[in-house]
């Protein structure tokens, strides 16, 4: 079973980006994806992977 939260680690390893780059994406302010439990920033995947392929023409 995949989960359905994903960490900043395991955001960047997902994306391919850096640790400064996820917490920019997470935290912007209309950010579809990101969540925010207590101080922990998450980013819901499955609306990760549909805003993947709403931006990159594959919808």
């Amino acid at each position: 079973m995949e989960k359905a939260l994903l960490n900043v680690k395991e955001f960047c390893e997902y994306l391919g980006i850096g640790e400064t780059k996820a917490r920019e994406l997470l935290t912007k302010e209309k950010c579809p994806y990101a969540l925010r439990i207590g101080n922990r920033l998450y980013a819901n995947k499955a609306i990760l992977d549909k805003w993947l392929a709403s931006i990159s023409g594959k919808c």
